[in-house]
Order: structure tokens, then C-alpha cells, then sequence
């Protein structure tokens, strides 16, 4: 990180009652409504954190629950949310006014107390709760090593709702030595293959299917084709026309398909998402004209969704991602055996081709940011069981958070290579 930190995010399930639960939900209900409450009153109005506060705070206090530094959270987070719209329309592209519907709701060392023994208070729309973390027994899971260790401190935290059950995404930091700022990045990445028939494929096997975009766009091509070699006036508005609907079709589903990405992304705690470059993807995939398009659409989509949520997104050299095995390194043309199978020839590992590829494009740049020399990064790249290091360490998500696969095809060469 650029403020000379190293941050680690440590995700643990929350232990509550039924009554706990309750207020839980009703504090994720407020917080929306606050945050929505701040962003209509300064939409087209100003951006900055002081000024937002200023003329949301006082609404957020009288119209929710929200208690005075939840109330301050919620026109911060407004205010960023706000600033990417700001910037997305200096750039020449459109952008509509903010939406809260996430279930999740900060938490600042004004807001939450973390105690020695393993319980966390947290401010409700109520009464502070106070409930135990569901932390391993054994002292080896990866939690300890922030909730023990002197050199890591708490900072900003996040709950999340998923499914009934509640985790708490703690956040630490420490200070970084000086030869590891200039060196190296720190940080968990998402990698992210583009394709056809996956339109999108993430790290941590979060599949997009893009066979139905394929499909509208291979038809409008033939459609287009002949309008064109008609030549009337009618042939060509009829050709405006169906360039209209075809573009805002193409344009929702990438809407779409954006969102899924920064919601697998904000899941998994990540710093970065790694794209492939996009130079030579359509001679590399033999795509419909309008793959091209639809892929940097793609991207400029994410970039811009994850402004507000301090994710960075980068491009990464794409050679032999497709044909390196993302277990043992071996690279060869044989190792795709067909459009969706990988079997690497010299440790027999198997996998979908596109979710390997992910893993490469993904770790490619956590390796970018290290010296190659020392290799004195902490960079981890996310998978859906947990988080691996370019040395081959893993860290195992704690029970109960891993993702549902996604994959219905082939789930068993997927899962069994994490």
C-alpha cells in the first residue's frame, strides 16, 4: 500500500443469538438507509467527506437509527461513492446515482471493541452486543497470527451478512520496513480470465457465462452483414435501429457482469483484480467483432465500481496463461487438451482451462510486484478455499465461508486443485 502499511484482513464468523441477529439486521437495514439518505441530499451537490457531513449528517440522525458515528461512516462512505460518479462523468462517461444494497456495515475503534478474550462489542441501532468470534482451536489458524501478534494492529473493519450467518472481516496493519515499500506490493489479488463461453472467470471459480452474449452477437453480425450489402436508406436506419438494441443489451449484461466480479472481489477482501491485456485477445480467441468491445467495456466497468471501494484493477502480460499449469509451473501447448479441459502433462493436475488461467493471470501479478531477487512481497493471490503465496503457502479460509462453486460442469477438476 502506498501509506507504507501492510494490511491483512482476518475473517471470522460471529457467534450470536437469535436476538443479536435481529439487531444485527436492523443495524445493515439503517446503515443502507443512511448511506442512501447522505448521497440523494449532496447528489449534484459536492463530494468532499467535510461537506457531505455537513449536510447529510443531521438528516441521517433524525430519519434512521444509526448512532452519531455511524451516522459520520455513512456520509464518508456516501461522499466516495459520490467522488467516482464525479470522476467517471470528468472522463466523458456516463454514470447514474449511487445504490446501497450491500449487507455490510463498517466498523472504526469508535464503533467496535476487540477483547483478549476472543469477544467483539459492537455499536448497534440498539444496544452495544458483545459476542464471541468463532476462532479455530488450533492455535496455528491463521487468525492468531494478527489477534497475537504485537506488531499488527486493528483498523478498520467490515460485518458482512451472508446466507443467516455473520462474519466479521477484521482488518490489521503494520508498518512495512522501508527496503519492502520500494521492493515490493502487498496486497490480495483476484485474477480474472476472459473468454467466450466464460465470458469471465475468477480465482477463486466464480464463472460468468458469456454464451448468451456470444450468441447475441454472432446474430446481430449476420444481421448487420446483410443490411450492409443491401445498401437502401431503409437497410440503413433498419441497421441504426437494431445498432440501438444491440448496444443496450450488450451494454446491461457487461453492467451485469461488472458488478459480479467487484462483489467476488469485495467477498474475498481483495486489494487488486488482474485482467489480462487486451492487445491480442481477438486473433488469441477468435472472437465476434464485438467481443473486443464487450471485454474493455468490461473492464472499464470494474474500474470504475471499484473506486469507492479502494480495489485497484490492472492488466497483466497474458502469454502462456492458458497452457502454464497453475500447480507445478509446467508450460506447454499440450497441456489444454480442448477448449474447456486442462491436464498438465508433467504433474497430471486437472482443471477447467479458463479457471486455470485465472490462477496464472492472478498470481502474474503478485509476482509483478515483488523484486525477483529477495522476493520480500506479501502478496497472496485468492482462491475459493483461501489464499496461496508465489512459495506455495496457504492460508485456508475459516470453516464456513468457503463459496459456493459455480463451475456445474466440472466441479470436481476444479475443487480438487485448491
Amino acid at each position: 500500500m502506498a501509506d507504507g502499511y501492510a494490511r491483512r484482513t482476518a475473517i471470522t464468523r460471529l457467534s450470536i443469538t437469535d436476538e443479536q441477529q435481529e439487531v444485527l439486521e436492523a443495524t445493515i437495514s439503517e446503515w443502507k438507509q443512511g448511506c442512501q439518505l447522505a448521497t440523494d441530499l449532496a447528489w449534484h451537490r459536492c463530494h468532499a467527506k467535510r461537506e457531505v457531513q455537513s449536510i447529510a449528517y443531521d438528516a441521517i440522525r433524525e430519519e434512521t437509527e444509526l448512532g452519531s458515528q455511524h451516522a459520520v461512516l455513512a456520509t464518508h462512505r456516501a461522499a466516495e461513492a459520490i467522488a467516482g460518479c464525479v470522476e467517471r462523468r470528468r472522463k466523458g462517461k456516463s454514470t447514474s446515482k449511487p445504490r446501497f444494497t450491500a449487507p455490510t456495515v463498517p466498523y472504526d475503534d469508535r464503533s467496535m471493541t476487540l477483547f483478549d478474550d476472543g469477544t467483539v462489542s459492537l455499536a448497534t441501532v440498539g444496544d452495544r452486543i458483545r459476542c464471541p468470534l468463532a476462532l479455530p482451536d488450533d492455535e496455528d489458524g491463521y487468525q492468531w497470527q494478527f489477534l497475537d501478534a504485537e506488531e499488527w494492529s486493528l483498523t478498520e473493519s467490515t460485518l458482512k451478512a451472508r446466507d443467516g450467518s455473520y462474519f466479521l472481516h477484521l482488518g490489521f496493519r503494520r508498518r512495512r520496513d522501508e527496503a519492502v515499500q520500494t521492493t515490493a506490493e502487498d496486497g490480495t489479488v483476484l485474477g480474472v480470465d476472459l473468454g467466450i463461453e466464460n465470458l469471465a472467470v475468477t480465482s477463486t471459480a466464480r464463472f460468468v457465462d458469456g454464451r448468451e452474449l456470444t450468441h447475441r452477437l454472432r446474430e446481430f453480425e449476420r444481421t448487420r452483414a446483410g443490411l450492409q450489402r443491401t445498401g437502401t436508406r431503409s437497410a440503413h436506419r433498419t441497421l441504426e435501429q437494431a445498432s440501438g438494441r444491440q448496444l443496450r443489451y450488450v451494454r446491461d449484461f457487461i453492467h451485469n457482469a461488472a458488478k459480479e466480479l467487484v462483489d467476488e472481489a469485495r467477498r474475498y477482501d481483495c486489494d487488486r483484480i488482474a485482467f489480462e491485456d487486451l492487445t491480442e485477445i481477438r486473433s488469441r480467441t477468435r472472437a465476434a467483432w464485438g467481443h473486443r468491445w464487450a471485454f474493455e467495456a468490461l473492464y472499464e466497468y470494474v474500474e470504475y465500481k471499484t473506486r469507492a471501494a479502494a480495489i485497484t484493477v490492472e492488466r497483466v502480460e497474458p502469454s502462456n496463461t492458458s497452457r502454464r499449469c497453475a500447480e507445478c509451473g509446467f508450460t506447454a501447448r499440450t497441456n489444454r487438451r480442448s477448449r474447456d479441459g486442462f491436464c498438465c502433462r508433467e504433474c497430471g493436475a486437472t482443471a477447467n482451462a479458463d479457471y486455470n488461467a485465472a490462477k496464472n493471470i492472478g498470481m502474474r501479478s503478485v509476482r509483478r510486484g515483488q523484486q525477483s531477487s529477495r522476493r520480500t512481497g506479501d502478496g497472496r493471490l485468492a482462491l475459493k478455499s483461501g489464499t496461496v503465496t508465489p512459495n506455495g503457502g496457504f492460508t485456508a479460509y475459516p470453516d464456513g465461508f468457503e463459496a459456493e462453486f459455480t463451475d456445474k460442469s466440472s466441479p470436481s477438476k476444479v475443487a480438487s486443485i485448491d
